[in-house]
Protein backbone atom coordinates (compact mmCIF):
# COMPACT_ATOMS: atom_id res chain seq x y z
CA UNK A 1 0.00 0.00 0.00
CA UNK A 2 1.22 3.29 -0.71
CA UNK A 3 2.53 6.03 1.68
CA UNK A 4 -0.38 7.76 3.07
CA UNK A 5 -0.51 11.66 3.94
CA UNK A 6 -2.45 10.72 7.18
CA UNK A 7 -0.46 11.63 10.47
CA UNK A 8 -1.02 9.71 13.29
CA UNK A 9 -1.59 11.84 16.65
CA UNK A 10 2.22 11.63 17.46
CA UNK A 11 2.71 13.54 13.39
CA UNK A 12 4.12 10.64 12.20
CA UNK A 13 3.04 9.48 8.51
CA UNK A 14 1.57 6.01 8.42
CA UNK A 15 0.26 3.34 6.39
CA UNK A 16 -3.85 3.26 6.75
CA UNK A 17 -4.99 0.00 7.27
CA UNK A 18 -8.69 0.07 8.42
CA UNK A 19 -10.53 -2.01 5.92
CA UNK A 20 -10.41 -4.64 8.24
CA UNK A 21 -9.99 -5.24 12.25
CA UNK A 22 -6.16 -6.17 13.67
CA UNK A 23 -7.10 -9.33 15.18
CA UNK A 24 -9.67 -10.82 12.50
CA UNK A 25 -6.20 -11.81 10.69
CA UNK A 26 -3.94 -13.05 13.62
CA UNK A 27 -4.52 -16.87 14.71
CA UNK A 28 -2.42 -16.16 17.67
CA UNK A 29 -5.65 -13.68 18.78
CA UNK A 30 -8.18 -15.95 17.38
CA UNK A 31 -6.72 -19.17 19.79
CA UNK A 32 -6.51 -16.49 22.91
CA UNK A 33 -9.91 -15.39 21.99
CA UNK A 34 -11.43 -18.96 23.09
CA UNK A 35 -9.12 -19.34 26.41
CA UNK A 36 -10.84 -19.49 29.79
CA UNK A 37 -9.34 -17.78 32.61
CA UNK A 38 -7.29 -19.79 35.13
CA UNK A 39 -9.26 -18.62 37.99
CA UNK A 40 -6.27 -17.84 40.22
CA UNK A 41 -8.45 -16.86 43.42
CA UNK A 42 -9.24 -20.30 43.70
CA UNK A 43 -7.22 -21.74 46.90
CA UNK A 44 -5.69 -18.39 46.99
CA UNK A 45 -3.13 -18.16 49.81
CA UNK A 46 -0.66 -14.91 50.59
CA UNK A 47 1.94 -16.94 49.64
CA UNK A 48 0.18 -17.62 46.00
CA UNK A 49 -0.68 -14.15 46.02
CA UNK A 50 2.57 -13.00 46.46
CA UNK A 51 3.66 -14.84 43.75
CA UNK A 52 0.98 -13.72 41.38
CA UNK A 53 1.97 -10.07 42.29
CA UNK A 54 5.24 -10.76 41.56
CA UNK A 55 4.29 -12.23 37.85
CA UNK A 56 2.46 -8.56 37.18
CA UNK A 57 5.44 -6.61 38.10
CA UNK A 58 7.43 -8.73 35.84
CA UNK A 59 4.92 -7.86 33.38
CA UNK A 60 2.37 -10.51 32.90
CA UNK A 61 -0.86 -8.35 31.64
CA UNK A 62 -2.71 -12.10 31.94
CA UNK A 63 -1.91 -13.02 35.45
CA UNK A 64 -3.16 -9.68 36.28
CA UNK A 65 -6.77 -9.82 34.16
CA UNK A 66 -7.66 -13.41 35.30
CA UNK A 67 -6.69 -12.26 39.13
CA UNK A 68 -8.87 -8.58 38.66
CA UNK A 69 -11.59 -10.84 36.65
CA UNK A 70 -12.12 -13.25 39.47
CA UNK A 71 -12.40 -10.54 42.36
CA UNK A 72 -14.80 -8.85 40.15
CA UNK A 73 -17.07 -12.21 39.78
CA UNK A 74 -17.19 -13.64 43.72
CA UNK A 75 -16.35 -10.08 45.82
CA UNK A 76 -20.47 -8.46 45.49
CA UNK A 77 -18.45 -5.50 47.33
CA UNK A 78 -16.28 -4.81 44.91
CA UNK A 79 -18.18 -4.87 41.91
CA UNK A 80 -20.93 -3.11 43.37
CA UNK A 81 -18.58 -0.32 44.60
CA UNK A 82 -15.98 0.11 41.54
CA UNK A 83 -19.59 -0.03 39.32
CA UNK A 84 -20.53 3.38 41.24
CA UNK A 85 -17.45 4.57 39.87
CA UNK A 86 -17.68 3.43 35.91
CA UNK A 87 -21.56 4.24 35.57
CA UNK A 88 -20.56 7.85 37.04
CA UNK A 89 -19.31 9.48 33.59
CA UNK A 90 -21.93 7.47 31.75
CA UNK A 91 -24.44 10.77 32.62
CA UNK A 92 -22.12 13.23 31.81
CA UNK A 93 -23.22 15.94 29.19
CA UNK A 94 -20.21 16.35 26.54
CA UNK A 95 -19.17 18.50 23.79
CA UNK A 96 -16.47 18.62 20.48
CA UNK A 97 -14.63 21.91 21.05
CA UNK A 98 -13.28 23.26 18.19
CA UNK A 99 -9.69 24.64 18.37
CA UNK A 100 -9.68 28.46 19.71
CA UNK A 101 -9.92 30.99 17.32
CA UNK A 102 -11.42 28.47 15.06
CA UNK A 103 -12.10 29.27 11.54
CA UNK A 104 -15.76 28.66 10.07
CA UNK A 105 -14.40 25.50 8.30
CA UNK A 106 -13.23 24.35 11.52
CA UNK A 107 -16.18 24.96 13.63
CA UNK A 108 -17.60 22.89 11.03
CA UNK A 109 -15.98 19.60 11.15
CA UNK A 110 -16.38 19.52 15.18
CA UNK A 111 -20.20 20.06 14.38
CA UNK A 112 -19.63 17.04 12.02
CA UNK A 113 -18.12 14.96 14.54
CA UNK A 114 -20.30 15.77 17.43
CA UNK A 115 -23.27 14.23 14.75
CA UNK A 116 -21.87 11.15 14.07
CA UNK A 117 -20.59 10.68 18.18
CA UNK A 118 -23.97 11.38 18.88
CA UNK A 119 -25.61 9.28 16.42
CA UNK A 120 -23.30 6.27 17.48
CA UNK A 121 -25.28 3.71 19.43
CA UNK A 122 -21.95 1.97 20.50
CA UNK A 123 -20.57 4.94 22.33
CA UNK A 124 -22.15 4.60 25.76
CA UNK A 125 -20.88 1.39 25.53
CA UNK A 126 -17.65 2.11 24.62
CA UNK A 127 -17.21 4.91 27.65
CA UNK A 128 -18.61 1.82 30.00
CA UNK A 129 -15.95 -0.29 28.48
CA UNK A 130 -12.76 2.23 29.09
CA UNK A 131 -13.61 2.56 32.75
CA UNK A 132 -12.65 -1.06 33.02
CA UNK A 133 -9.28 -0.27 33.30
CA UNK A 134 -9.34 1.58 37.05
CA UNK A 135 -9.38 -1.88 38.22
CA UNK A 136 -7.05 -3.52 35.26
CA UNK A 137 -4.65 -0.20 34.91
CA UNK A 138 -6.16 -0.42 31.42
CA UNK A 139 -8.61 -1.13 28.48
CA UNK A 140 -8.44 -1.92 25.20
CA UNK A 141 -11.29 -1.34 22.31
CA UNK A 142 -10.99 -2.50 18.73
CA UNK A 143 -12.68 -0.05 16.59
CA UNK A 144 -14.71 -0.80 13.12
CA UNK A 145 -14.39 1.27 10.60
CA UNK A 146 -16.88 1.63 7.24
CA UNK A 147 -16.83 4.26 4.42
CA UNK A 148 -20.69 5.68 3.79
CA UNK A 149 -21.93 9.00 1.67
CA UNK A 150 -17.80 9.81 1.32
CA UNK A 151 -17.46 9.91 5.16
CA UNK A 152 -15.15 7.72 7.27
CA UNK A 153 -17.49 6.28 10.36
CA UNK A 154 -17.00 4.24 13.59
CA UNK A 155 -19.61 1.64 13.65
CA UNK A 156 -18.65 -0.09 16.32
CA UNK A 157 -16.14 -0.96 19.10
CA UNK A 158 -15.06 -3.97 20.80
CA UNK A 159 -13.83 -4.95 24.24
CA UNK A 160 -10.74 -7.34 23.91
CA UNK A 161 -9.41 -8.82 27.43
CA UNK A 162 -6.51 -7.31 28.95
CA UNK A 163 -5.05 -11.21 28.33
CA UNK A 164 -4.71 -10.41 24.71
CA UNK A 165 -1.92 -8.10 25.32
CA UNK A 166 1.71 -7.88 26.48
CA UNK A 167 4.38 -5.01 27.62
CA UNK A 168 6.95 -4.46 24.80
CA UNK A 169 10.65 -5.49 25.76
CA UNK A 170 12.26 -2.09 25.17
CA UNK A 171 9.55 0.37 26.41
CA UNK A 172 7.08 -1.49 29.53
CA UNK A 173 4.78 1.58 28.86
CA UNK A 174 3.66 -0.07 24.76
CA UNK A 175 0.76 -2.26 24.50
CA UNK A 176 1.32 -4.42 21.91
CA UNK A 177 -1.22 -7.01 20.54
CA UNK A 178 0.07 -10.69 21.68
CA UNK A 179 1.17 -13.22 18.31
CA UNK A 180 3.93 -15.77 17.74
CA UNK A 181 6.34 -13.00 17.75
CA UNK A 182 7.99 -12.83 21.36
CA UNK A 183 8.03 -9.04 21.18
CA UNK A 184 4.26 -8.89 20.30
CA UNK A 185 2.97 -7.01 17.32
CA UNK A 186 2.76 -3.04 17.18
CA UNK A 187 -0.95 -1.99 17.21
CA UNK A 188 -2.30 -0.19 14.05
CA UNK A 189 -3.17 3.44 14.52
CA UNK A 190 -6.96 4.31 14.18
CA UNK A 191 -7.62 0.68 15.12
CA UNK A 192 -7.46 0.63 18.72
CA UNK A 193 -9.03 2.86 22.01
CA UNK A 194 -6.41 2.32 24.29
CA UNK A 195 -7.28 3.56 27.86
CA UNK A 196 -5.11 3.91 30.38
CA UNK A 197 -6.44 4.65 33.79
CA UNK A 198 -4.06 5.89 36.24
CA UNK A 199 -4.71 5.34 39.76
CA UNK A 200 -1.03 5.23 41.16
CA UNK A 201 2.19 6.86 38.95
CA UNK A 202 4.75 4.21 37.28
CA UNK A 203 4.82 1.76 34.90
CA UNK A 204 1.79 1.03 32.85
CA UNK A 205 0.83 -2.72 34.94
CA UNK A 206 1.05 -0.59 38.24
CA UNK A 207 -1.61 2.41 37.36
CA UNK A 208 -4.41 0.39 38.43
CA UNK A 209 -5.98 -0.62 41.93
CA UNK A 210 -5.71 -4.34 41.36
CA UNK A 211 -2.75 -5.12 43.75
CA UNK A 212 -4.23 -2.57 46.31
CA UNK A 213 -7.64 -3.93 46.64
CA UNK A 214 -6.21 -7.93 45.97
CA UNK A 215 -5.10 -7.75 49.53
CA UNK A 216 -8.25 -6.96 51.10
CA UNK A 217 -10.02 -9.19 48.97
CA UNK A 218 -8.08 -12.04 50.41
CA UNK A 219 -8.36 -11.15 53.95
CA UNK A 220 -12.19 -10.67 53.75
CA UNK A 221 -12.31 -14.66 52.37
CA UNK A 222 -10.42 -15.97 55.22
CA UNK A 223 -12.55 -13.92 57.39
CA UNK A 224 -16.08 -15.10 55.72
CA UNK A 225 -14.51 -18.49 55.47
CA UNK A 226 -13.80 -18.51 59.72
CA UNK A 227 -16.91 -17.39 60.36
CA UNK A 228 -18.75 -20.27 58.39
CA UNK A 229 -16.23 -22.67 60.45
CA UNK A 230 -17.22 -20.76 63.78
CA UNK A 231 -21.05 -21.32 62.69
CA UNK A 232 -21.28 -24.34 62.11
CA UNK A 233 -18.88 -25.82 65.11
CA UNK A 234 -20.29 -23.26 67.83
CA UNK A 235 -24.21 -22.47 66.49
CA UNK A 236 -25.18 -25.91 67.05
CA UNK A 237 -25.48 -28.24 69.80
CA UNK A 238 -22.99 -31.76 70.30
CA UNK A 239 -24.46 -34.51 70.00
CA UNK A 240 -22.55 -37.75 72.07
CA UNK A 241 -23.81 -41.50 71.12
CA UNK A 242 -23.19 -44.34 74.20
CA UNK A 243 -23.55 -47.39 73.16
CA UNK A 244 -23.37 -50.84 76.17
CA UNK A 245 -19.89 -52.35 76.47
CA UNK A 246 -20.27 -55.31 73.91
CA UNK A 247 -22.14 -53.92 71.56
CA UNK A 248 -21.45 -54.91 67.61
CA UNK A 249 -19.81 -53.16 64.82
CA UNK A 250 -22.86 -53.19 63.76
CA UNK A 251 -24.93 -51.65 66.45
CA UNK A 252 -22.15 -49.21 66.58
CA UNK A 253 -22.54 -48.13 62.68
CA UNK A 254 -26.28 -47.49 63.46
CA UNK A 255 -25.60 -45.37 66.35
CA UNK A 256 -23.11 -43.47 64.44
CA UNK A 257 -25.99 -42.64 61.87
CA UNK A 258 -28.61 -41.30 64.01
CA UNK A 259 -26.25 -39.21 65.63
CA UNK A 260 -25.54 -37.83 62.19
CA UNK A 261 -28.60 -37.63 60.86
CA UNK A 262 -30.99 -36.41 64.32
CA UNK A 263 -30.06 -32.95 63.75
CA UNK A 264 -31.31 -32.42 60.00
CA UNK A 265 -34.30 -35.02 60.26
CA UNK A 266 -35.22 -33.95 64.14
CA UNK A 267 -36.22 -37.70 65.10
CA UNK A 268 -34.10 -41.15 64.78
CA UNK A 269 -34.50 -44.36 66.23
CA UNK A 270 -31.78 -46.44 67.88
CA UNK A 271 -31.35 -50.24 69.06
CA UNK A 272 -32.96 -50.51 72.70
CA UNK A 273 -30.33 -49.38 75.48
CA UNK A 274 -28.37 -47.18 73.24
CA UNK A 275 -28.31 -43.17 74.39
CA UNK A 276 -27.92 -40.27 72.54
CA UNK A 277 -26.77 -37.07 74.56
CA UNK A 278 -27.38 -33.13 73.72
CA UNK A 279 -24.48 -30.69 74.93
CA UNK A 280 -25.39 -27.10 74.74
CA UNK A 281 -23.35 -24.96 72.21
CA UNK A 282 -20.25 -23.64 72.61
CA UNK A 283 -20.25 -20.53 74.00
CA UNK A 284 -18.54 -17.70 70.69
CA UNK A 285 -18.36 -14.16 69.28
CA UNK A 286 -18.52 -13.81 65.83
CA UNK A 287 -18.38 -10.19 66.10
CA UNK A 288 -14.74 -10.31 65.58
CA UNK A 289 -15.44 -11.95 62.31
CA UNK A 290 -17.76 -9.46 61.73
CA UNK A 291 -15.75 -6.34 62.64
CA UNK A 292 -13.02 -7.60 60.39
CA UNK A 293 -15.08 -8.32 57.22
CA UNK A 294 -16.73 -4.82 57.39
CA UNK A 295 -12.79 -3.38 58.02
CA UNK A 296 -11.91 -4.87 54.53
CA UNK A 297 -15.27 -3.69 52.89
CA UNK A 298 -14.32 -0.06 53.97
CA UNK A 299 -10.70 -0.43 52.97
CA UNK A 300 -12.14 -1.29 49.14
CA UNK A 301 -14.54 1.68 49.27
CA UNK A 302 -11.60 4.13 50.20
CA UNK A 303 -9.21 2.79 47.53
CA UNK A 304 -12.38 3.30 44.61
CA UNK A 305 -14.00 6.00 46.13
CA UNK A 306 -11.93 8.02 48.39
CA UNK A 307 -14.60 7.09 51.37
CA UNK A 308 -17.02 5.01 53.25
CA UNK A 309 -20.05 7.03 53.41
CA UNK A 310 -20.92 6.77 49.76
CA UNK A 311 -21.43 3.28 50.10
CA UNK A 312 -22.07 2.18 53.22
CA UNK A 313 -22.71 3.79 56.63
CA UNK A 314 -22.06 2.94 60.36
CA UNK A 315 -24.62 4.44 62.01
CA UNK A 316 -22.19 5.67 64.68
CA UNK A 317 -20.22 8.36 62.88
CA UNK A 318 -21.97 8.58 59.67
CA UNK A 319 -23.44 12.47 60.04
CA UNK A 320 -24.99 14.80 56.84
CA UNK A 321 -21.91 16.67 57.17
CA UNK A 322 -19.27 14.03 56.82
CA UNK A 323 -21.66 12.54 54.24
CA UNK A 324 -21.21 15.72 51.85
CA UNK A 325 -17.31 15.56 52.52
CA UNK A 326 -17.15 11.77 51.26
CA UNK A 327 -19.71 12.90 48.46
CA UNK A 328 -17.01 15.66 47.33
CA UNK A 329 -13.77 13.17 47.59
CA UNK A 330 -15.96 11.06 44.99
CA UNK A 331 -16.91 13.33 43.10
CA UNK A 332 -13.10 15.00 42.63
CA UNK A 333 -12.18 11.08 41.60
CA UNK A 334 -14.72 10.85 38.97
CA UNK A 335 -13.82 14.29 37.75
CA UNK A 336 -10.59 12.70 37.28
CA UNK A 337 -12.06 9.92 35.46
CA UNK A 338 -13.77 12.35 33.03
CA UNK A 339 -10.47 13.81 32.04
CA UNK A 340 -8.39 11.16 31.88
CA UNK A 341 -11.30 9.37 29.48
CA UNK A 342 -12.04 12.78 27.50
CA UNK A 343 -8.03 12.83 26.51
CA UNK A 344 -8.33 9.27 25.37
CA UNK A 345 -11.26 9.65 23.27
CA UNK A 346 -10.20 12.93 21.55
CA UNK A 347 -6.41 11.34 20.86
CA UNK A 348 -8.09 7.71 19.46
CA UNK A 349 -11.72 9.11 18.47
CA UNK A 350 -12.15 12.43 17.27
CA UNK A 351 -8.56 12.64 16.12
CA UNK A 352 -9.27 9.85 13.40
CA UNK A 353 -12.54 11.31 12.36
CA UNK A 354 -11.12 14.28 12.05
CA UNK A 355 -7.79 13.55 10.01
CA UNK A 356 -9.65 11.20 7.56
CA UNK A 357 -13.21 13.67 7.36
CA UNK A 358 -12.23 16.79 8.35
CA UNK A 359 -12.03 19.28 5.37
CA UNK A 360 -10.02 21.93 7.88
CA UNK A 361 -7.16 19.00 8.86
CA UNK A 362 -3.81 19.70 8.47
CA UNK A 363 -2.29 18.01 11.23
CA UNK A 364 -3.25 16.80 14.98
CA UNK A 365 -2.13 20.61 16.25
CA UNK A 366 -5.38 22.18 15.17
CA UNK A 367 -7.72 19.32 16.22
CA UNK A 368 -10.93 19.28 17.98
CA UNK A 369 -11.13 18.07 21.12
CA UNK A 370 -13.62 16.50 23.33
CA UNK A 371 -14.34 17.65 26.24
CA UNK A 372 -17.07 16.67 29.66
CA UNK A 373 -19.04 19.31 30.80
CA UNK A 374 -18.37 19.11 34.57
CA UNK A 375 -19.57 22.42 35.71
CA UNK A 376 -22.94 22.36 38.00
CA UNK A 377 -24.99 25.15 37.52
CA UNK A 378 -25.27 28.05 40.47
CA UNK A 379 -27.85 28.81 42.95
CA UNK A 380 -30.34 30.91 40.93
CA UNK A 381 -31.90 32.49 43.92
CA UNK A 382 -28.66 33.51 45.26
CA UNK A 383 -27.79 35.29 41.61
CA UNK A 384 -31.20 36.82 41.15
CA UNK A 385 -30.76 38.39 44.52
CA UNK A 386 -27.22 39.53 44.09
CA UNK A 387 -26.93 40.04 39.90
CA UNK A 388 -29.49 43.23 39.88
CA UNK A 389 -27.94 45.22 42.90
CA UNK A 390 -24.25 44.83 40.86
CA UNK A 391 -25.87 46.20 37.92
CA UNK A 392 -27.74 49.20 39.91
CA UNK A 393 -24.25 50.27 40.93
CA UNK A 394 -23.30 50.39 37.53
CA UNK A 395 -21.07 46.96 37.12
CA UNK A 396 -20.65 45.84 33.92
CA UNK A 397 -21.83 42.26 33.56
CA UNK A 398 -21.93 39.98 30.04
CA UNK A 399 -24.91 37.86 29.58
CA UNK A 400 -22.74 35.24 28.53
CA UNK A 401 -21.38 35.19 31.65
CA UNK A 402 -24.51 34.96 33.62
CA UNK A 403 -25.91 31.98 31.25
CA UNK A 404 -22.61 30.05 31.88
CA UNK A 405 -22.97 30.49 35.48
CA UNK A 406 -26.57 29.64 35.80
CA UNK A 407 -26.43 27.16 32.80
CA UNK A 408 -29.44 28.57 31.01
CA UNK A 409 -29.30 28.36 27.00
CA UNK A 410 -29.95 31.27 24.98
CA UNK A 411 -32.82 31.82 22.56
CA UNK A 412 -33.02 30.22 19.35
CA UNK A 413 -34.93 31.14 16.36
CA UNK A 414 -38.55 31.88 17.45
CA UNK A 415 -39.02 29.61 20.04
CA UNK A 416 -41.05 30.62 22.98
CA UNK A 417 -39.63 32.42 25.85
CA UNK A 418 -41.32 33.28 29.82
CA UNK A 419 -42.62 36.32 30.62
CA UNK A 420 -43.51 38.22 33.80
CA UNK A 421 -47.30 37.88 34.96
CA UNK A 422 -48.11 41.19 36.46
CA UNK A 423 -50.03 41.07 39.73
CA UNK A 424 -53.40 42.76 39.82
CA UNK A 425 -52.52 45.34 42.91
CA UNK A 426 -55.57 45.96 45.13
CA UNK A 427 -56.54 49.83 45.00
CA UNK A 428 -56.95 52.05 48.05
CA UNK A 429 -60.43 53.70 48.07
CA UNK A 430 -59.46 56.25 50.53
CA UNK A 431 -56.21 57.10 48.38
CA UNK A 432 -58.51 57.29 45.18
CA UNK A 433 -60.97 59.62 47.03
CA UNK A 434 -58.16 62.00 47.62
CA UNK A 435 -56.20 61.76 44.38
CA UNK A 436 -59.84 62.16 42.91
CA UNK A 437 -60.31 65.46 45.06
CA UNK A 438 -56.88 66.54 44.11
CA UNK A 439 -57.98 66.44 40.59
CA UNK A 440 -60.81 69.12 41.50
CA UNK A 441 -58.76 71.26 43.17
CA UNK A 442 -56.08 71.23 40.33
CA UNK A 443 -58.51 72.15 37.40
CA UNK A 444 -61.41 73.56 38.51
CA UNK A 445 -61.91 75.28 35.37
CA UNK A 446 -62.65 71.76 33.98
CA UNK A 447 -65.78 69.67 34.27
CA UNK A 448 -65.16 66.82 36.62
CA UNK A 449 -64.53 64.44 34.06
CA UNK A 450 -62.00 66.51 31.88
CA UNK A 451 -60.05 66.78 34.41
CA UNK A 452 -59.59 63.38 35.21
CA UNK A 453 -59.36 62.60 31.53
CA UNK A 454 -56.20 65.23 31.58
CA UNK A 455 -54.68 64.15 34.38
CA UNK A 456 -54.30 60.63 33.25
CA UNK A 457 -52.95 62.43 29.84
CA UNK A 458 -50.33 63.94 31.94
CA UNK A 459 -49.30 60.78 33.37
CA UNK A 460 -49.85 58.00 30.82
CA UNK A 461 -47.89 59.90 28.08
CA UNK A 462 -44.61 59.56 28.73
CA UNK A 463 -45.29 56.12 29.82
CA UNK A 464 -46.53 54.83 26.81
CA UNK A 465 -43.82 56.71 24.65
CA UNK A 466 -41.02 54.76 26.95
CA UNK A 467 -43.57 51.46 26.19
CA UNK A 468 -43.35 52.40 22.23
CA UNK A 469 -40.03 53.39 21.92
CA UNK A 470 -38.46 49.53 21.63
CA UNK A 471 -41.24 48.78 19.04
CA UNK A 472 -40.33 52.04 17.04
CA UNK A 473 -36.93 50.94 16.89
CA UNK A 474 -37.67 46.98 15.67
CA UNK A 475 -39.29 48.99 13.02
CA UNK A 476 -36.70 51.02 11.98
CA UNK A 477 -34.19 48.18 12.03
CA UNK A 478 -36.56 45.57 10.09
CA UNK A 479 -36.02 45.22 6.37
CA UNK A 480 -38.44 42.53 5.75
CA UNK A 481 -41.67 42.17 7.31
CA UNK A 482 -40.36 38.39 8.40
CA UNK A 483 -37.40 40.30 9.75
CA UNK A 484 -39.98 43.05 11.96
CA UNK A 485 -42.32 39.86 12.64
CA UNK A 486 -39.43 38.13 14.50
CA UNK A 487 -38.36 41.47 15.68
CA UNK A 488 -41.73 42.29 17.54
CA UNK A 489 -41.98 38.57 18.69
CA UNK A 490 -38.20 39.05 20.58
CA UNK A 491 -39.77 41.71 22.28
CA UNK A 492 -42.09 39.34 24.30
CA UNK A 493 -41.69 39.46 27.55
CA UNK A 494 -39.46 42.26 27.47
CA UNK A 495 -41.84 45.78 27.73
CA UNK A 496 -42.66 46.20 31.46
CA UNK A 497 -46.50 48.01 30.90
CA UNK A 498 -46.97 47.53 34.62
CA UNK A 499 -46.93 51.05 35.43
CA UNK A 500 -49.18 51.88 32.68
CA UNK A 501 -51.74 49.51 33.61
CA UNK A 502 -51.90 50.42 37.16
CA UNK A 503 -52.52 53.96 36.13
CA UNK A 504 -55.00 53.02 34.09
CA UNK A 505 -56.66 50.96 36.91
CA UNK A 506 -56.05 53.59 39.46
CA UNK A 507 -57.91 56.09 36.85
CA UNK A 508 -60.85 53.51 36.19
CA UNK A 509 -61.34 53.14 39.98
CA UNK A 510 -61.46 56.60 40.43
CA UNK A 511 -63.54 57.79 37.20
CA UNK A 512 -66.17 55.33 39.23
CA UNK A 513 -66.00 56.81 42.57
CA UNK A 514 -66.53 60.14 40.80
CA UNK A 515 -69.63 59.08 39.32
CA UNK A 516 -71.00 58.04 42.58
CA UNK A 517 -70.44 61.54 44.23
CA UNK A 518 -72.09 63.06 41.16
CA UNK A 519 -75.30 60.57 41.95
CA UNK A 520 -74.76 61.14 45.48
CA UNK A 521 -75.03 65.09 44.99
CA UNK A 522 -77.84 64.80 42.85
CA UNK A 523 -76.26 66.14 39.19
Amino acid sequence: MAQSKILDIHGQPFELTIDEQQTDDNARVQQLLKRYSDNPTQGLTPRKLAQLMKRVEQGDLSALADLATDMEDKDSHLIAELGKRRRAVRSLPWIIKPPRNATDQEKADAALITELLEDATWFNDLLFDMTDGILKSFSMSELRWEYVEKTHMISGAEFREQGLFQLGKENRNELRLRSDDPSGTALNPFGWVTHISRSKSGYLHRAGLTSNLAWPFLFKNYSIRDLAEFLEIYGLPSKIGKYPAGASGKEKSTLMRAVLSIGHNAGGIIPKGMEIDFKEAAKGQADPFLNFVAWCEKTQSKALLGGTLTGQADGATSTNALGRVHQDVMDDIIESDAMELAATITRDIVYPLYALNGRSYSGPRRMPRFEFDLSEPEDIKLYSDSVPNLVDMGMPIPVRWLRDKLQIPAVENDEPVLGRVTATTPVDTATLKTQTAALKTEEPEQEDLDALEARLQKIASPLMDTLLEPVKQAVLKANSLEELRSNIIALAGELNTSELGAQMQLAIAASTLLGRAEVDDGR
